[in-house]
């Protein structure tokens, strides 16, 4: 997690066709998010977004996808909320000060 212009952007490592959906700690400065969705037609994208707005408590809207499209590594950009408040929200240790 860092800070980014109007919110803060979450490296995330996605690992998809997982038996369910959830967090599962971090890796490196990653968050390791098991998806329950297949990497097919972008449903692995849209159940991280997905699961990432519920675990926030944001609307869908406010966080974007800005890399990774095809990767399990992925860039999601948080409007509207800090790498501080983020993490307090996921349950993990906030960001070390750059």
């Amino acid at each position: 997690m860092r800070p980014a212009p109007g919110g803060c952007r979450l490296r995330v490592r996605v690992l998809p066709r997982a038996s369910r959906t959830e967090l599962a700690g971090l890796r490196g400065d990653a968050l390791r998010v098991r998806l329950a969705a297949a990497p097919v037609d972008g449903a692995a994208n849209d159940a991280l977004i997905r699961f990432l707005s519920d675990a926030l408590d944001l609307p869908r809207a406010r966080l974007t996808l800005v890399a990774g499209h095809s990767s399990r590594s992925k860039t999601v950009q948080v409007d509207g909320l800090s790498a501080i408040e983020a993490a307090a929200r996921l349950g993990v240790p906030p960001p070390a000060d750059r």
